[in-house]
C-alpha cells in the first residue's frame, strides 16, 4: 500500500528530520505518522471528503467556485 505512515515516519525518522510537515495524509493516518514520528510534526494540510480528498482545492478555487460563499460573508 502506498499510504503507510508508519513506514513513512520511519523513514524520516532514519534521516533524523528536525521537524516533518504532513500534507494530504487522511485523519487516523496523520495520527498514525505523529505517534511514530520522533520529530515534532505539524499538519499543513488534511484530506476531506468534501473536496474529494483534494485538499487545496478550496485555495485553488478560492476565486472562481467558492466566491459566491465570500460574497455572502462579506455582505
Amino acid at each position: 500500500n502506498m499510504c503507510n505512515p508508519i513506514l513513512q515516519a520511519k523513514l524520516l525518522n532514519k534521516a533524523k528530520t528536525d521537524l516533518n510537515v504532513v500534507v494530504g495524509l487522511c485523519v487516523g493516518h496523520d495520527s498514525l505518522f505523529y505517534k511514530y514520528s520522533e520529530a515534532l510534526t505539524t499538519t499543513a494540510v488534511t484530506k476531506d471528503r468534501v473536496l474529494g480528498h483534494n485538499p487545496v482545492a478550496a485555495l485553488y478555487t478560492a476565486d472562481s467556485y467558492y466566491s459566491k460563499l465570500k460574497k455572502s460573508e462579506e455582505e
